[in-house]
């Protein structure tokens, strides 16, 4: 586990191995979400690096006799 100080500006400073593991860029955007008793910083992904990534998926739907 690793231990991080809060400043006295409340700032903290993400270790260098997570920033690595999670790909974190500087100006990046995290959520910030108080959960139990612990902060938990998720990434925000841009909507649009997620376009394309239903492509080829089945979009056909069965449908009753008097509905279509």
């Amino acid at each position: 586990m690793t231990v991080v100080t809060i400043s006295s500006r409340f700032q903290v400073v993400i270790p260098k191995d997570v920033r690595e593991k999670l790909d974190l860029k500087p100006g990046q955007l995290v959520d910030a979400i108080p959960y139990r008793g612990r902060i938990e910083l998720i990434p925000v992904v841009p909507v649009q690096s997620m376009r394309g990534s239903l492509r080829g998926i089945d979009t056909s739907v069965p449908r009753d006799e008097d509905r279509v």
